[in-house]
């Protein structure tokens, strides 16, 4: 146990964050490098080594979280990297972007503020690569089996991670010019710098995982013929079909989904473009969606030097406490406020687009909505609220409907789709098509980055079972685990 009183000692401290009017200035992390430094020994020893570890089944992950918090609180660097790394091919992803569920689970959460799990594992995992100890593991042999993995997010990069290891020639196939999915395009540098991506593709070639960049499976290279030169293939596509908004106007300039927004301003990072081709600069922006997407587009925004920034959510506002629907250790619905939301701008809560307007020359200038409330358990428009609001940019961050359909992949590979539309898959995450297996979104629909990781290492054990008949690769979740996060 890292300290019987530390709980008792110390209270809740977090990372802190650069001024914003710093930070509105670049697109680095918003963290002040460093400040965790001084403080994470005292946080870690909060941790009270539970009897039950409520964490454990928070996360999807089944990180070992006490144990990691006991070795950064002696300052045992190496033994806390090492037992971070039994569970999780990436903390550095999850310590920035994971809402940490494993914290909503913490026991302390009960009548306390829960232990800082998250600034615990990212500072674990920075140290151990400052220290130059995250090195390659080369596998001993080679099984001379071969695995595609469809898709290079968290999941896919899990599951060709862990297949590599087991000793089976992987290579990765992704539809955009770089690696990464998601986390490369989808997630503002404000929120992970991509330098972080990097070192691990690093990592991965050094271990003999191939990457190629540019192929879309279903356009650019037919499915079937992908199957017939692997034995065995991964599909990690994500849930990249946008949940759109069919109301009159939306046909109009300067109305895009997040994620054709967000990417540009990724490339601009990337050193691809000077300036971003769709730029809020100027601009009143409002953004449709009051989740992660939508405050990442808030944070977007306001970096590229808008008027002003106004997000719009259709359900009411949540407390700032769990409503009693949501007790520990669920992962409750709860007010935030993210560094985006920190910077300014205006959150508006159960009001419904009705329609959009523009100008001659067919740009969006207005957005007109309407007040809604509950009836019967359906979400009403309140007579007599409707107005309109100025929107010369609107990104729609209402999330994901499944996995894209009209690339050819799910029909070329003759795959089944759930009751939810996205891929089906057996207790192995093996499709109706045998040798063919899915993991992340693909198959369980828009999820958490924990989510993504799991599926990942648990999609890698059932195709390396598939390939060899047996499998010593760690397995923390099955297709129909939902555990007790969302």
């Amino acid at each position: 146990m890292a300290d019987p009183k530390g709980f008792l000692n110390h209270g809740r401290e977090v990372a802190k964050s650069r001024p914003v009017d710093v930070r509105l200035k670049d697109w680095n992390e918003v963290y002040v490098p460093g400040s965790l430094l001084p403080i994470i020994g005292k946080q870690a020893s909060r941790c009270m080594d539970c009897g039950i570890p409520f964490c454990h089944n928070g996360c999807p992950l089944g990180n070992l979280i006490p144990e990691w918090n006991d070795y950064a609180y002696r300052e045992n660097w190496g033994a806390a990297s090492e037992r971070l790394h039994a569970t999780n091919n990436f903390p550095e992803f999850t310590g920035r972007l994971c809402p940490a569920p494993c914290e909503s689970a913490c026991v302390l959460g009960i009548n306390q503020p829960a232990v800082t799990i998250k600034n615990v594992e990212v500072s674990i995992i920075d140290k151990a690569w400052d220290a130059g100890t995250v090195a390659p593991q080369i596998p001993e042999r080679l099984s001379g089996k071969t695995v595609a993995v469809i898709g290079s997010g968290p999941a896919g990069l899990a599951a060709a991670q862990q297949l590599t290891r087991a000793g089976h020639t992987v290579a990765v196939y992704e539809r955009a010019d770089r690696v990464g999915g998601l986390l490369r395009y989808g997630i503002p540098e404000f929120k992970m710098e991509k330098r972080h991506i990097n070192r691990r593709i690093e990592q991965m070639r050094a271990e003999g995982t191939r990457f190629r960049t540019g192929i879309e499976i279903g356009r650019d290279l037919k499915a079937t013929d992908l199957k017939k030169r692997y034995d065995a293939v991964v599909i990690a596509a994500g849930a990249t079909t946008a949940r759109d908004l069919p109301v009159p106007g939306r046909e109009l300039k300067g109305v895009y989904q997040a994620m054709e927004y967000l990417p540009l301003a990724n490339k601009v990072q990337e050193g691809d473009y000077v300036t971003s081709p769709v730029s809020a600069e100027g601009k009143h922006v409002v953004v449709i969606g009051g989740g992660d997407t939508g405050a990442d587009c808030v944070g977007t925004a306001h970096r590229q030097g808008a008027a002003s920034v106004t997000q719009l959510e259709i359900m009411p506002r949540p407390g700032e406490e769990r409503a009693p629907h949501q007790p520990w250790p669920t992962f409750p619905m709860l007010y935030k406020v993210t560094s985006a939301h920190e910077e300014g701008g205006e959150r508006v809560y159960s009001v419904s687009t009705t329609h959009f307007e523009g100008d001659e020359d067919g740009n969006v200038q207005w957005l007109h909505l309407t007040e809604v409330e509950f009836i019967e358990g359906r979400l009403t428009p309140k007579p007599g609220t409707e107005r309109k609001i100025p929107a010369q940019l609107v990104t729609l961050a209402m999330g994901f409907t499944g996995t894209d359909r009209e690339n050819g992949l799910v029909e070329q590979f003759g795959l089944d789709l759930d009751e939810r539309g996205n891929i089906a898959r057996d207790a192995d995450f093996q499709t109706n098509v045998p040798g063919v297996f899915v993991a992340g979104d693909a198959g369980r629909g828009q999820s958490l980055i924990v989510w993504a990781i799991a599926e990942g290492r648990s999609a890698a054990r059932g195709c390396d079972r598939f390939l060899t008949g047996a499998s010593d690769l760690p397995a923390p979740i099955r297709p129909t685990d939902r555990s007790l996060t969302v």
